[in-house]
């Protein structure tokens, strides 16, 4: 293994970040902070390639049988491609932050493996949100709805790199969490987000959306992350894996949410 004084290649960041992130079979060279630190930079890149696979299957099924379906194909298209890792990390953060207990005693909650009630109410909410906001896209047009699961996906994975600001501790040794925290810079974050975000812009274009739609809800559903990420930090005194996970999936669900106010 390389070492973590070293900088890592943008190659073995995307590496990381596919064999991190999803169910993709890759060669990860490189387990190291450095390394780390790149796959959350270039997080967005998985979320094209998720959220494009997510919204084919969300378009067909929706041009066959409806946008409601077609909205639940890619929520459960998404959640298999990432092993549920993003909802399962939102259910334990919400039973973590709702347990009242201290940070030491709330973070072993967040370890177990069962989900309390405060989880299960989060994730209903949540599913029952994207998936809601997900068919009003599709009943417009399927080039909309598809647009929706891409812009949702690609916010997922910008919140990364703001959960990983150099600003922003570790909540205990070991894990993802503290594999990544700390690691990415304020300037990356932004260039990362801006980058998708016009990509995205430049995407909603070609179908004829406004070309501030997207940018924009990809930025308030970022925007809504980056204040559960505060909680976080304030509640449990860092980062962990589940806390960028809750992270994903809020800004995916805030991005919707947008989408949805936006029209």
């Amino acid at each position: 293994m390389s070492d973590d004084r070293e900088r890592a290649t943008w190659g073995e960041g995307l590496r990381f970040a596919f064999g991190t992130l999803s169910v993709l079979r890759v060669r990860v060279d490189r387990w190291d902070r450095a390394a780390g630190g790149r796959a959350m930079v270039a997080a967005p890149v998985v979320g094209v390639v998720l959220g494009g696979i997510a919204a084919g299957a969300g378009a067909l099924v929706a041009w066959r049988a409806g946008g409601l379906l077609g909205a639940v194909a890619a929520v459960g298209v998404l959640a298999a491609l990432t092993r549920g890792l993003h909802l399962d990390g939102l259910a334990d953060v919400a039973d973590g932050l709702g347990s009242g207990k201290p940070a030491e005693d709330a973070l072993r909650i967040m370890k177990q493996s069962d989900i309390g009630p405060f989880g299960v109410l989060t994730l209903v909410l949540a599913l029952l949100a994207q998936i809601a906001a997900l068919a009003e896209q599709f009943d417009a047009s399927t080039g909309r709805g598809a647009l929706a699961v891409l812009a949702s996906a690609v916010a997922a994975r910008c919140a990364l790199a703001w959960g990983c600001l150099r600003s922003v501790p570790p909540a205990r040794p070991g894990g993802l969490g503290a594999m990544v925290a700390s690691t990415v810079t304020p300037g990356a974050a932004v260039a990362g987000t801006a980058a998708a975000a016009l990509a995205l812009a430049a995407l909603g274009a070609l179908d004829g959306s406004p070309a501030l739609r997207l940018p924009a809800a990809v930025a308030l559903g970022t925007g809504c992350a980056w204040l559960l990420l505060r909680r976080c930090v304030r509640r449990f005194g860092g980062i962990t894996g589940d806390v960028l996970g809750a992270m994903a999936e809020t800004a995916a669900t805030g991005t919707l949410f947008a989408l949805a106010l936006l029209g």
